[in-house]
């Protein structure tokens, strides 16, 4: 799937632009028209709300050209990328050897509408700007939560109802998120929520112009 890095973090990256845009065949096409579809950098969010977290096994949901896969290796995790995209996963693969990583990170084809965790479990499970309808949303979501160990966190940034009408006007409503909306899909009795927060960032909109995106953040640790 994508990296939205491209409106001062990602952009235009939503996983799952458009309802049809699931499959394998859109996302390889969108990743082989350019040599960079996002711009290298990690997600901002995914940078401070890992500040505090001591490295340990991380799944990267939707891992694109692996710029976060990249980072998160770079701090010390050692790190699952997953994509549905295997240009995608061979760029990322390309960039984590530039950056020396390439033996912190094992990178994965999946579809994540048909993934499921198993027995593996990750300290932290991320997934940035994975737009998906809302009802599949409710279905894959929740098989982040379980892939989470004991003590683990689940991150999930995406862009807030609020951007519907400045950065993404080419979205359904439904396919934006808050961190009530979130909460209440998940199964995530006795877990600890940390963050759950709104913040705002400047970047430049989709014709050119500066715009304010609102991200929402919802970071959570399933109970030791």
């Amino acid at each position: 799937m994508t990296r939205d890095h491209q409106h001062g973090q990602h952009g235009d990256h939503e996983h799952g632009h458009q309802q049809h845009h699931h499959d394998q065949a859109f996302w390889d096409e969108r990743y082989g028209s350019a040599e960079s579809v996002w711009s290298g950098n990690p997600n901002p969010q995914l940078v401070a709300q890992t500040a505090d977290l001591t490295p340990g096994r991380a799944l990267d949901v939707g891992a694109g050209e692996g710029a976060d896969s990249v980072w998160l290796a770079r701090q010390g995790w050692d790190v699952v990328g997953l994509d549905i995209s295997p240009v995608a996963l061979g760029k990322a693969a390309a960039h984590a050897v530039i950056a020396d990583v390439a033996d912190r990170i094992e990178w994965r084809q999946a579809d994540l509408l048909e993934w499921q965790p198993g027995d593996e479990r990750f300290d932290l499970v991320t997934a940035h700007f994975m737009h998906l309808p809302a009802d599949l949303r409710r279905q894959v979501f929740p098989r982040l939560a379980r892939a989470v160990a004991p003590g683990g966190r689940l991150l999930v940034v995406g862009h807030h109802p609020e951007d519907h009408e400045t950065v993404r006007r080419d979205f359904d409503e439904h396919f934006f998120y808050t961190g009530a909306d979130l909460l209440a899909e998940l199964d995530l009795d006795g877990w600890d929520v940390e963050t759950d927060d709104a913040p705002t960032r400047e970047a430049t909109g989709p014709d050119g112009e500066p715009a304010t995106i609102r991200d929402t953040v919802l970071r959570v640790r399933r109970p030791s």
